[in-house]
């Protein structure tokens, strides 16, 4: 499409005389674009030079623009090393023009603009660095590489930084450049060579692009943003720079490599020298320490730039000032910061896409993108129009009253009418993001709070490891008064204070929570009504207060995702992980996200005990599902892939019948199928039997290793075949063959809960078919009662209750109500594996009846919510002396009681009552079978 057409908007002549001796160099042009010379000209002394210069090149160039800038780059790689320097500077003349009148005229959007102006520079870079590499090799000055070479640059990068990284180049801009090279391509001995060789060549390069000759320069060139420029060389290689990011680097270089990529030599390298950086930029936590590093680094550049004070136009700097470019920019990378470590998406380097990916994920009002997006695009198009004058990097609107006039006709506009646009636009950015950047002073400590509580607890927080640093007791006392005054509030202050105090004296390090406090002060309310309800959970978020993250991080008050949901979000995020143990990290930060997002949805009547139950088995069958490949090819690398059809893990018990409770562990088993094959084949190849049980104990490992983040589960392997005499793993016929000939019938009685949650679908299918059928056969009443009989005296006898409040042990209680509903289900041959499921089919076969099923579920239900709540406020059965009230009252609200003597009473009765009932049900047969 030509230029004529798509012009939206044109500039004013300041200086007439000037505009129309531009205007004549160009008889024919039609008058849109005759206008748009002058103005252009009789503006900008700069843009006339270039009309001059090019005369004979814009006119048809205006015809078809985006052709013309095309054809300018696609030359430029046939030109010989030689004629270079003055081919790329005769480009940079033509690439300048067309864009600053695209740009004037409002053909190329900003974005279009500074794309164009990136691609230049992208490709001045890489041929200018490419010929000065070359120029090494064929002197024999780099070691091992030929030319051959040349196409990769010998192994050097550079990494394009800041504006130009981003594809967001200023119209008259320097270029920030890293250049690094890969060690790893050359031997020890040749290191200090090829090193020599690539800082000769960086300084070709910079020279080639920066120095003014008769036909002008392509780019001022700034290679000060490596690490420690004032001691390390012009190149340097990428571990050295490496290091000095994990042991040195700074919150500012984190910034700025959010919008670093390979621009010039060998991109493959420079790409993965930038996946080496990315835990360096982006954290596994949220990072809202980064608000206040950010905050600082505007102070210093305000003070030495001397950019403080109050806003006046004359000399504002439109980058750095008040309301600026740069502001724009900080706000949209500290939010990426503090939480692209989370979220890829967020991982984008320009601005304007940034500001929008972050108001799509909720982490900036929608409406403050919009303001910031519409000034960051005319605070741009002005600094644009500024640079254009004069070819200068300058930022700083005009201090005459004539220079002003200037610009206003440049652009278009009325003096007047820019002055108050400006001043408006400065305004409302600044405003915006100085509410976001600046932490406020401590307030005084509120009078309620101060008569509430005990100054003794208070005043030996300053001891505690959390506030050991004075920036963590800078934000602490910002913090203080306001957590005070919550906890003042709540139902019962001075427990939530001793829960608070708790909190805080666990609390390994402070600086990254109580910045994350300040940032989202509803999680300073989540804290104290967690603390002032359950001093358990307080004490846990002390040791892992990144779960925090997860509150404001995603979705966390919406519906439960489901099991395979939640497996596909962590299959995916241990997908993105290349190292093991990174991996099995990453699935425990992962699943103690989910863990205590159950806990607290719990806590606060979202869902109820039974809810909680499924969905804490959800979370560790999506767990184990998606670990179980990672375990399986991890092993494999040594021993080989698993022989025959693999293996499938089996969740008994609880997990199986899904109803975990917060502290519950997993009951496992593992059943292989070699299918005839005898062993693998791997380096290190393994016959079937020992492959499957080591491969068992790397499961089993996986999921109890203390690491880093913690441990997953613990795992109890004792319900499988044998017990604890038989192997961890169980070959699919042996299997198969000891539940029909050998199983006990408490072993029967487990597989009535049994189910499969990891393996290959055909094998899993196989597994619940025999499970099935089993049950199906192995029912026979008289042998049944008998064992259950004698299991539940065994029982007894072995295990004494942990008291009145114990809902687990005892006659009547869960575990005889469950071993009850077992023996229905078997006796059934039914397939169901819940506690409801097994007593309706004891029902049906005229074993139970209907006032039975109902007395046993009273009972289950009343202990199993009992149960739930105590695991989820202690880690023993509940005890009314240490419950607290925040405690108490919670247990009555889930259990539908006033008081905890009530409660305490009518456990006894319904258990009572079930324990009857059992009694009775075991001395009878059932009538259906």
């Amino acid at each position: 499409m030509d230029f004529l057409s798509r012009i939206t908007r044109l500039p004013r002549a300041h200086d007439p005389e000037q505009g129309r001796e531009a205007r004549a160099l160009f008889p024919d042009l039609p008058d849109q674009l005759a206008d748009l010379i002058d103005g252009a000209a009789g503006s900008s002394p700069y843009l006339k030079s270039l009309i001059e210069k090019e005369r004979d090149w814009l006119e048809p160039a205006l015809q078809a623009p985006e052709a013309a800038f095309d054809r300018v780059l696609s030359d430029l790689p046939d030109v010989d090393h030689a004629d270079l320097p003055a081919a790329l500077r005769q480009a940079k003349r033509r690439v300048a023009l067309l864009t600053g009148l695209a740009d004037l005229a409002g053909v190329w959007p900003l974005e279009d603009v500074t794309g164009r102006l990136t691609d230049y520079a992208d490709l001045s870079c890489d041929l200018a660095m490419k010929a000065c590499v070359a120029a090494e090799i064929k002197r024999g000055k780099l070691p091992g590489k030929t030319e051959d070479d040349i196409a990769t640059a010998g192994g050097m990068v550079a990494l394009a930084m800041g504006k130009m990284g981003a594809g967001e180049l200023n119209y008259s801009s320097d270029i920030d450049l890293i250049c690094l090279f890969d060690e790893t391509q050359f031997d020890e001995d040749d290191y200090h060579d090829a090193r020599a060789s690539f800082v000769r060549a960086t300084r070709k390069m910079a020279a080639m692009l920066n120095d003014r000759t008769a036909e002008g320069y392509v780019f001022r060139t700034d290679l000060r943003l490596r690490p420690d420029p004032s001691v390390t060389p012009v190149c340097m290689a990428m571990a050295a720079a490496e290091t000095y990011y994990e042991s040195l680097g700074r919150t500012w270089e984190r910034a700025a490599y959010i919008k670093a990529r390979p621009c010039a030599g060998d991109l493959a390298a420079g790409q993965s020298f930038l996946d080496t950086l990315r835990p360096f930029v982006w954290r596994k936590h949220l990072d809202f320490a980064a608000i206040e590093d950010a905050h600082n680094m505007r102070l210093r550049i305000r003070e030495h730039k001397g950019l403080g004070g109050q806003l006046a136009l004359p000399g504002h700097n439109m980058k750095l000032g008040r309301g600026g470019i740069r502001e724009i920019e900080f706000f949209t990378q500290t939010r990426q910061i503090i939480a692209g470590g989370r979220d890829p998406d967020l991982r984008v380097r320009g601005t304007v896409e940034g500001l929008a990916r972050l108001a799509e994920k909720g982490w900036i009002p929608e409406e403050a993108a919009q303001v910031l997006t519409r000034h960051y695009r005319f605070h741009r198009e002005v600094e644009h129009r500024l640079q254009m004058l004069r070819d200068a990097q300058t930022h700083d609107l005009p201090t005459s009253e004539d220079e002003f006039d200037r610009l206003a006709a440049f652009m278009g506009r009325e003096p007047d009418d820019l002055k108050a646009d400006l001043t408006n636009r400065l305004t409302e950015v600044h405003d915006l993001i100085e509410g976001f950047f600046a932490p406020e002073g401590p307030e005084p400590v509120p009078e309620e709070a101060a008569e509430v509580f005990d100054d003794e607890i208070i005043s030996r927080w300053p001891g505690y490891p959390a506030l050991r640093s004075g920036r963590a007791v800078d934000i602490f006392n910002r913090l203080k008064p306001d957590i005070l005054s919550r906890l003042a509030k709540t139902s019962h202050p001075a427990e939530a204070l001793l829960a608070f105090d708790g909190f805080l004296a666990g609390l390994p390090a402070g600086v990254q929570v109580f910045s994350l406090f300040e940032a989202n002060p509803q999680l300073v309310d989540l804290l104290v009504d967690i603390a002032g309800t359950s001093p358990k959970l307080a004490a846990h978020l002390s040791r892992h207060a990144s779960v925090f993250d997860a509150v404001i991080a995603g979705d966390f008050f919406a519906p439960w995702p489901g099991r395979d949901a939640l497996q596909a979000d962590l299959a995916a995020r241990l997908d993105t992980e290349s190292d093991y143990e990174r991996k099995l990290d990453t699935a425990r930060r992962w699943m103690k996200e989910w863990h205590f997002r159950v806990g607290v949805h719990h806590l606060r009547g979202l869902i109820g005990a039974d809810l909680a139950g499924v969905q804490y088995a959800d979370l560790a069958s999506a767990v184990i599902a998606a670990i179980w490949p990672h375990v399986v090819a991890q092993f494999a690398e040594k021993h080989g892939a698993p022989p025959g059809r693999g293996a499938v893990v089996i969740g008994m018990g609880s997990v199986g019948a899904k109803r975990l409770n917060a502290e519950s562990d997993l009951d496992l088993i593992v059943i292989y199928d070699a299918d005839g094959v005898e062993g693998s084949d791997g380096r290190r190849p393994l016959g079937t039997r020992p492959y499957y049980a080591r491969l068992t104990q790397a499961m089993i490992t996986a999921l109890t290793a203390p690491m880093s983040e913690g441990r997953l589960y613990e795992v109890d392997m004792r319900l499988r075949p044998s017990g604890n005499q038989g192997p961890v793993a169980t070959g699919w016929p042996s299997f198969q063959e000891y539940q029909r000939h050998e199983a006990w019938v408490w072993e029967h009685l487990a597989l009535t809960r049994a189910r499969v949650i990891a393996g290959p679908q055909n094998l899993a299918s196989d597994v619940e078919a025999f499970r099935v059928a089993l049950l199906a056969d192995k029912g026979a009443p008289d042998k049944v009662l008998q064992e259950v009989a004698a299991m539940r005296r065994r029982i007894a006898d072995a295990k004494a209750p942990a008291g009145p409040w114990d809902t687990k042990l005892g006659p009547g209680r869960m575990q005889e109500i469950e071993l009850l509903a077992q023996a229905g289900a078997l006796m059934a041959g039914d397939a169901g594996r819940t506690v409801e499921q097994g007593l309706q089919a004891g029902v049906a076969i005229g074993w139970l009846s209907d006032a039975d099923k109902e007395a046993l579920s009273r009972a289950y239900r009343l202990c199993w919510d009992i149960l739930q709540a105590a695991r989820l406020l202690s880690d023993r059965p509940l005890d009314p002396a240490n419950l607290g009230e925040g405690g108490a009252g919670f247990v009555l609200r889930e259990t539908g009681h006033d008081t905890l003597a009530g409660l305490q009473r009518e456990l006894e009765q319904s258990t009572t009552g079930a324990a009857k009932v059992i009694d009775a049900a075991l001395r009878r047969s059932p009538e259906g079978i």
